[in-house]
């Protein structure tokens, strides 16, 4: 990396919430390797710190919290002070089929999924923490567009990301600040061993992907870039990022 390097987060203070799992503990790991000094958050202290013990550099910040509290989110904010982006990878996924759906399974996937994030970007842009030229990155998922079997719920809160996303896009443009969605398809993480456990054959839908099951790495990177300057062109996006899974077949006839 160099100072002129635009996919470089040097100097950059990233907020990354889910940190202590999954993609979120990845995409820490990957932004402070690409030296950036990390405000990591997670519910589990034992895991959170695990992730803090694999960041290179030093000056991170690890916070214990549950951000589907609101106070737990002022007082993440509170410590994170002035960032330059923030990744929200913290989420649950849970299969229940819509004929079995109650208003506690919808209230808890929105919840975490999508309340905790929205809310939490708030509180950051009503402070001012979100520097000029920063960037916003939700995680939401392919299953916000394909609807998997069993999961109207999780499916509904991570499209729900997409709207919010991009209206906030328009509100911050103002200051620089980009607003942009990932959508990851099936990937290896604890969350993807959970629905295996509740048997579905995740292995079986990653072959319908051309590059088959992807791993935290191949989002985290893409985190980075839409964290870095490179992406400074792109806001109220969708990217999909799932090996091929999800493009239509038949463009290929």
């Amino acid at each position: 990396m160099t100072a002129n390097d635009p996919f470089s987060l040097a100097g950059k203070r990233i907020l990354v919430t889910g940190a202590s799992s999954g993609i979120g503990h990845q995409t820490a790991i990957s932004c402070a390797s690409q030296g950036a000094t990390l405000i990591i958050t997670g519910r589990n202290a034992e895991r959170l710190a695990h992730t803090a013990g694999l960041l290179a550099g030093d000056g991170h910040v690890s916070v214990v919290a549950d951000l589907t509290q609101a106070q737990d989110i002022s007082a993440l904010a509170a410590q994170a002070g002035s960032i330059d982006g923030v990744v929200h990878a913290a989420g649950i996924s849970k299969l229940v089929p819509l004929r079995m759906v109650k208003q506690a399974h919808l209230e808890e996937m929105f919840a975490h999924n999508t309340y905790a994030p929205i809310l939490l970007t708030k509180e950051l842009l009503a402070k001012r923490l979100i520097r000029p030229h920063g960037s916003i990155v939700f995680i939401s998922a392919v299953a916000s567009h394909i609807g998997p079997l069993a999961s109207s719920g999780y499916s509904a809160s991570k499209a729900a990301l997409l709207g919010a996303m991009r209206s906030l896009g328009l509100e911050v443009a103002k200051q620089g600040i980009r607003a942009n969605c990932l959508a990851p398809g099936y990937v290896r993480t604890p969350m993807l061993d959970g629905l295996s456990a509740g048997g579905v054959d995740t292995e079986e839908y990653a072959k319908l992907a051309p590059l088959g099951m992807g791993e935290p790495q191949d989002v985290a990177l893409a985190a980075v870039f839409y964290l870095s300057d490179a992406s400074r062109w792109i806001t109220r996006n969708y990217f999909t990022i799932d090996g091929g899974l999800t493009v239509p077949m038949d463009v290929f006839a």
